[in-house]
């Protein structure tokens, strides 16, 4: 049966047809190796734009869905997840796996809603983790490795860590000095994280390569106290990206290896963390492959990357209703989403999340400043425009709230956390948590 599969996809990737990135999802993955290892140059660029337009085609129907969830008598405020969507982020993402061999692993802190862990899990090759509860989420609900980096451990938590992770990252040669023998003991793969002495991230509060950062260890430190470590050591770590294309990741790759290139040889694994948005529209896959296939020829090592965002990039929305208008100035809508407590990262980056039908302000008919209902004074979105007046119980749906909105949200105020609900394959909608009092309750005194 594959083999006429794969002569059927090679066929339809020769012709162009825009079948052929179904077919070829469909295939195992001997099969989608054999694809790959049979096609040209040219043609398998020609694959890789069919996917992604493939991809692209499968979001503008999800957003129609989302819209028309929105539009009916859902509960609100909540978190709604399309897994069909974050399956069409998860297999471009594992063509990047086949046309590498690179590992990929889901970095939890961006998102941990574990009702779609089974379907990633099919994908992926498991889970990082910063810390204990993360790790144990990983062991227990992903399938797959799991990577644990923190910038510092206690040994009670680094125990906890030990009994769900395959890897354990050190952050200082210090803490490796400290636990590297129990985390050995325990059968673990040891990394180092390493400040790869370049970045481009432009909000300095997320840039882990800023002045004084504590994140990753600097050349200096390493070329000194690394020779007297080398016996214990399996792998690098570096993150010094955030949001960014894989343009950006060749010009860090340049001063890694001119920085800790001699160190490679010999080693296990090299990390190159997270930040890659690989499932954007305009990202550079085939960049990215060439960058990793080139790594892996110079230095003889595994890579691994540990993307976040991109596993759910604009695979859930935030959807919220308007509760009252108020006057000041400006007409104000109040909706029972917060930024302060549903989507904090509006207010810590700070960006101005967009809202679906929507256009900056004054450029449609009639515009508003939307905001939340806690008393923080600064609980704002931002200002919008709409083609129609809004009215109090019309519902708004924040884009791309999958990632590092659930993750953070709080009960400030006591205002409940939103309702987390899927859609599942064949469109049925599944609320998976529903938030109350014990929850916030419970995490009090």
């Amino acid at each position: 049966m594959d083999g006429s599969g794969i002569e059927s996809t090679i066929r339809a990737i020769t012709a162009k047809d825009r079948r052929a990135a179904g077919e070829y999802h469909a295939l195992s993955d001997g099969a989608r190796k054999e694809v790959i290892d049979a096609l040209g140059r040219s043609a398998v660029e020609s694959l890789t734009h069919i996917i992604k337009n493939a991809k692209k085609e499968r979001f503008e129907a999800g957003y129609e869905r989302f819209l028309a969830i929105a539009n009916d008598a859902i509960r609100t405020p909540v978190y709604l997840l399309d897994e069909t969507l974050i399956e069409e982020n998860m297999r471009v993402t594992r063509y990047v796996k086949d046309r590498t061999g690179c590992k990929i692993l889901h970095a939890l802190k961006a998102y941990a809603s574990f009702a779609t862990f089974p379907m990633m899990g099919r994908y992926l090759d498991g889970t990082c983790a910063s810390g204990a509860n993360e790790a144990r989420l990983g062991h227990e609900e992903f399938a797959g490795e799991v990577h644990t980096f923190a910038a510092a451990y206690k040994e009670e938590e680094l125990r906890r860590i030990l009994r769900y992770s395959n890897s354990i990252i050190f952050n200082s040669f210090y803490q490796l000095d400290k636990f590297g023998k129990m985390a050995r003991k325990n059968g673990k793969e040891i990394g180092l994280r390493v400040n790869p002495g370049y970045a481009e991230v432009a909000t300095e509060i997320y840039n882990p390569c800023a002045p004084c950062s504590r994140l990753g260890i600097t050349h200096e430190v390493f070329a000194e106290e690394f020779p007297k470590y080398r016996h214990m050591v399996d792998g690098l770590h570096f993150h010094a990206m955030c949001e960014q294309n894989s343009d950006v990741l060749e010009r860090i790759l340049d001063t890694f290896g001119k920085l800790y290139g001699r160190y490679v040889q010999g080693l296990r694994w090299v990390n190159f963390g997270g930040g890659h948005h690989i499932t954007r529209d305009d990202y550079d896959i085939e960049r990215l492959i060439k960058l990793i296939n080139a790594f892996k020829r110079e230095y003889d090592v595994q890579v691994y990357l540990e993307p976040g965002e991109s596993s759910v990039y604009n695979a859930g929305v935030l959807i919220s209703s308007v509760l009252d208008i108020v006057r000041n100035e400006m007409e104000v809508a109040i909706v029972d989403a917060s930024a302060e407590t549903h989507m904090p990262d509006v207010l810590l980056m700070p960006y101005r999340p967009h809202i679906m039908k929507s256009a900056p302000p004054h450029e449609l008919a009639h515009t508003y400043r939307v905001a939340g209902p806690s008393c923080l004074a600064g609980d704002v979105m931002g200002d919008y425009s709409f083609v129609r007046p809004l009215d109090r119980g019309d519902k708004l749906a924040f884009t791309d709230m999958a990632l590092y909105s659930i993750v953070k949200s709080t009960t400030f105020n006591g205002i409940n956390l939103p309702d987390i609900a899927v859609i599942r394959d064949g469109g049925t909608i599944e609320v998976v948590k529903r938030f109350g009092y014990k929850d916030y309750r419970g995490r009090l005194s």
